[in-house]
């Protein structure tokens, strides 16, 4: 199994407030661990929110005596809810602040994921294919039929998410579960990413490098080039 990660500050924002963490070996009872999360707040309070989930995340696995891994991945989502929620009342800097989450576990030839937010993981080989379902005011208004996918990527309320780690007192990620085929790729990402390039863009660059790290530094300098508005990370996995 390989990994490569990119973070990258963008062309518009002062700071990065994302933050990126994978293992592909054990942590606690999973077997590898791949996570993007995107804060949200006032300066200091995205930054903080994206870390503090992904770190708290990773020590709550660790610590975890349950030893079902589809559980543990659930069940930490609402136990980090919990511990963001405690954070962001401790000063008046985190007040509001939240993130949104995307969790990835290879065990066997399945993928284990949960989603809370707007960061997206794709399944990319032939095709590329998203995984997640955003929790996004857009998205819904799609599914309603109210507009169009293409009019959903220029909204002007496109970045009001629905779902948030540290938006409510409780917060339910959607769990995923797919089947890994040979030469699958794997994709998650910020929408610093996907806000900037089509999906088939983002599939050709993918496809046309075999090296994980060029495909990941190449996704984020053509984000850049469309505009950078916002951060970007980008993790790529070759299970």
């Amino acid at each position: 199994m390989k990994a490569q990660t990119v973070t990258d500050i963008g062309q518009t924002r002062l700071i990065n407030q994302d933050y990126v963490y994978y293992s592909l070996t054990e942590v606690g009872c999973l077997p590898n661990l791949f996570i993007v999360a995107d804060g949200m707040g006032g300066h200091k309070a995205g930054d903080m929110a994206s870390r503090y989930t992904v770190e708290s995340y990773v020590s709550l696995v660790q610590s975890s005596s349950d030893k079902d891994p589809v559980s543990v991945i659930n069940d930490t989502c609402f136990e980090v809810n919990r511990l963001l929620r405690e954070k962001a009342s401790e000063s008046e800097d985190y007040e509001g602040m939240g993130t949104t989450l995307v969790v990835a576990c290879i065990i066997d030839h399945s993928l284990k994921v949960a989603n809370i937010g707007d960061s997206r993981l794709y399944i990319v080989n032939d095709d590329i294919t998203q995984i997640t379902r955003d929790h996004s005011w857009v998205e819904e208004m799609v599914s309603m039929g109210e507009i169009n996918r293409e009019q959903a990527r220029t909204h002007e309320k496109k970045n009001i998410i629905t779902r948030a780690v540290g938006g409510s007192d409780e917060v339910e990620p959607e769990m995923f579960s797919v089947d890994i085929q040979d030469g699958d790729r794997i994709l998650m990402c910020t929408d610093g990413l996907t806000n900037m390039l089509e999906d088939t863009e983002i599939f050709q660059i993918i496809r046309n490098h075999i090296d994980l790290k060029e495909a990941a530094e190449i996704l984020c300098r053509e984000a850049n080039n469309h505009g950078g508005k916002d951060n970007i990370s980008v993790m790529l996995i070759e299970p």
